[in-house]
């Protein structure tokens, strides 16, 4: 009788969210994988081995930074994946598919494009953000983390986080902390500069966390249990959903959550105080793979697919 009741509930809900459909559509060379908003820019990380550089008013592509060709295990000649992208100033931070099961990193600045990590580290590398203008940080597979700097070229620290294999990590806006998770569902606050632990918040997710966000203090995760959680200053709470949560975002003020919430790809958006459904935005084609919010009431979403959706939502109250 628990489980009717809460479906209808669900269902009422879901009927009286305002349904929102693209504003805009940005058109990519190939499917989106990573994508992120700088100075009225879009740059997109594509499986095509193309970051791709969009003007966020006029819609154009502005540029493209095609990366090397690879060889693949049996030698042929292939797109080297874009898997993670971050820009800081002028310069552009890569992270790529690399030869023999590895990955790269590229640092793209003044139109040249080279390499800071290459597959003789043997590195399985998921994701690397700027914290300054010459040190990065990234993320191994194996749930290690590493700072390197970029002027010395060389290691700061490389650490293990956990057993568990690395699903997900952002900075703060200060770039001092990051929010970090993997395959048990546990979300860590841990300092960049060291790489220490600060705070193990209460697992609520059961399962792996896909992705997760961390805005202005605030975390929200999407998990494989079918679960969004809210991690505030004060109290944590889930939304539960029927499908396999693969995607979320939080406004800068993280008084807007973001959800890819089922089968059909849509997003929703909710209050986080207040916990209301606010919106269901459609038109997306495949799996999600970044929701991004520009402002508390604009967005871009991408998927495994060759658009970036926008969608322009009413004002917060």
């Amino acid at each position: 009788m628990k489980q009717i009741i809460l479906f209808f509930i669900f269902v009422t809900l879901a009927f009286s969210l305002e349904t929102k459909k693209p504003t805009k559509i940005f058109k990519t060379t190939s499917n989106v994988q990573s994508m992120v908003l700088e100075n009225k820019k879009l740059y997109v990380g594509c499986d095509n081995g193309v970051v791709e550089i969009f003007d966020v008013v006029s819609q154009k592509s502005l540029k493209k930074i095609k990366l090397p060709i690879i060889r693949d295990f049996i030698g042929d000649k292939i797109d080297a994946k874009v898997y993670s992208v971050d820009v800081f100033e002028d310069k552009i931070l890569i992270v790529s598919q690399g030869e023999k099961g590895f990955r790269n990193i590229f640092l793209y600045e003044n139109n040249i494009l080279r390499k800071l990590i290459n597959i003789e580290q043997k590195m399985y590398i998921e994701k690397a953000n700027f914290l300054l203008k010459d040190k990065i940080v990234f993320a191994l597979l194996s749930n290690e983390i590493a700072a390197f700097d970029i002027k010395m070229n060389k290691f700061i620290y490389l650490n293990q986080i956990s057993g568990s294999a690395f699903s997900d990590f952002v900075l703060s806006e200060d770039k001092k902390t990051m929010a970090l998770t993997d395959e048990s569902g546990v979300v860590r606050i841990i300092d960049t500069m060291t790489s220490k632990i600060i705070k193990e918040l209460k697992a609520i997710n059961l399962d792996k966390i896909y992705q997760l966000d961390y805005k202005n203090g605030d975390i929200l995760t999407a998990g494989q249990d079918r679960k969004s959680v809210f991690y505030t200053k004060d109290i944590a709470y889930s939304l539960n959903f029927d499908f396999l949560l693969y995607s979320c975002a939080l406004s800068k003020d993280s008084k807007r959550g973001a959800i890819a919430y089922n089968e059909k790809n849509e997003v929703l958006i909710f209050d986080t105080t207040t916990r209301k459904y606010l919106y269901n935005l459609t038109g997306q084609e495949a799996t999600i793979t970044q929701i991004l919010f520009a402002k508390t009431n604009e967005l871009f979403v991408s998927s495994d697919s060759k658009k970036i959706n926008y969608f322009k939502l009413g004002e917060t109250k």
